[in-house]
C-alpha cells in the first residue's frame, strides 16, 4: 500500500484536540509549538476541558480556545451543537492529540470529512502503534505528526516556561528568602497509592541540612501538607493557581513529587527535580523524566526508604551546582 502523503502545509484553520488531564497538558506544549511553526499562518484553535481553558489562552501558539463540557453521548442535544459548533468554525485540518474514544466518536460522526492526524479508524492520516500505551508519551506525540509531514523540533521538549507568573511578593510575604526546595507530597485523592508516605521525614532531614522546604498543596492535600515541617505557602496566600505555581516551580532550587500533575509542571518548566514512582505506571513511558528530572522507580513505594531520596535530591543538587 502507498504511504499517504503529508498532510498539506496549506491549512488555514486548524482545531487540536487536548482534553486533559493536566500533566498530559503540559506535555502537548511541545506538539503546539511545533504546529505552530509548521503552520506559521493559520488559525489555530484547541478543543480541551473547561479547567484548562484558562491555562490554555495564555499559549503563545494559539489563536483561540474552544471549550468542550464532553457531555454524554447520549445527549442528542449536546452533540449536535457541538458538531454545529466545530462544522461553522469550517476547520481543514484537525490534529487529535488525545487520541481518545471520544474524540474518535467526534471523528465519525462530527468532522469525517476533514483532514485528520490521530489514531481514529478510518481517519486519512493515522497514526496506529501495535500499543500506544507501551509508547512514551512524547515519542508517541511525536511519531503522530512527523506521521503527519510535519517537521519535529520541539515536540519532545516541551517548556511551558510562559505559563510562570512573578511570584516575588507572594515568596516575600511568605519569608522565604533563599533557595529553596519544593515538596509536591499529595496527589489526586483517587489515586492514594501514588502518595509516598514519608515527606515529613524528608522535610526533617533537609531542614537539618540546612535547606528551606516549601509546599504549595492543593485542596486534597491541605491536611498532609500541615503534617510537615516547613514553609507552605497558602497559610499566607490562599490557594495559589497553576501560574503562581509555575512561579515558585521555576524560582525552586529543586522539587521533589510524587506521579501528579505539579511534578510534572516542574520537570517541563526546567527545574532540577526528583519524582518518586510505585508500580503502577512506568514512569519512563510518562514523559516526565527529562535532562533536569529523574525519577527513583520502586516495586513498593511505601517502603522506599528517606535516606535513598534524601541521597539523591542532595547529590543532584550538588551535581547541578558543580556544572554551572
Amino acid at each position: 500500500m502507498k504511504n499517504p502523503s503529508p498532510l498539506a502545509a496549506d491549512a488555514k484553520r486548524i482545531l487540536v484536540i487536548k482534553h486533559g488531564a493536566f500533566g498530559d497538558v503540559i506535555q502537548a506544549e511541545g506538539a503546539l509549538h511545533d504546529i505552530r511553526e509548521n503552520h506559521p499562518d493559520a488559525h489555530i484553535a484547541v478543543l480541551t476541558m473547561p479547567a484548562y481553558r484558562a491555562l490554555l489562552a495564555r499559549c503563545p501558539y494559539l489563536d483561540e480556545v474552544m471549550v468542550d463540557e464532553r457531555a454524554p453521548r447520549w445527549r442528542l442535544d449536546r452533540m449536535l451543537a457541538l458538531r454545529k459548533r466545530l462544522r461553522d468554525a469550517k476547520f481543514d485540518m484537525v490534529y487529535d492529540l488525545q487520541n481518545s474514544k471520544r474524540t474518535a466518536f467526534y471523528h465519525r460522526w462530527m468532522l469525517s470529512d476533514r483532514r485528520w492526524s490521530g489514531t481514529a479508524k478510518g481517519c486519512s492520516h493515522p497514526h496506529r502503534a501495535e500499543n500506544p500505551k507501551k509508547i512514551r508519551t512524547l515519542d508517541r506525540l511525536a511519531g503522530q505528526l512527523e506521521d503527519a509531514g510535519l517537521t519535529i523540533r520541539h515536540t519532545r521538549k516541551p517548556d511551558v516556561s510562559w505559563l510562570a507568573d512573578d511570584v516575588t511578593a507572594l515568596l516575600e510575604k511568605a519569608h522565604v528568602m533563599r533557595s529553596y526546595i519544593v515538596l509536591v507530597p499529595g496527589c489526586s485523592a483517587r489515586h492514594p497509592q501514588k502518595r509516598w508516605p514519608h515527606y515529613g521525614a524528608l522535610a526533617e532531614k533537609l531542614i537539618d541540612a540546612g535547606y528551606t522546604i516549601v509546599m504549595a498543596p492543593g485542596p486534597d492535600e491541605m491536611e498532609l501538607a500541615r503534617t510537615i515541617p516547613g514553609i507552605r505557602l497558602t497559610d499566607t496566600h490562599g490557594l495559589l493557581t497553576w501560574y503562581e505555581l509555575a512561579g515558585v516551580f521555576k524560582r525552586a532550587l529543586f522539587v521533589v513529587g510524587n506521579d501528579t500533575g505539579p511534578s510534572h509542571l516542574a520537570a517541563h518548566i526546567g527545574t532540577q527535580g526528583l519524582a518518586l514512582f510505585g508500580n503502577y505506571s512506568p514512569a519512563e513511558r510518562t514523559g516526565i523524566i527529562r535532562e533536569n528530572f529523574g525519577v527513583i522507580e520502586v516495586e513498593d513505594l511505601a517502603a522506599l526508604p528517606v535516606e535513598r531520596v534524601f541521597d539523591e535530591v542532595t547529590r543532584r543538587i550538588e551535581a547541578h551546582s558543580n556544572s554551572v
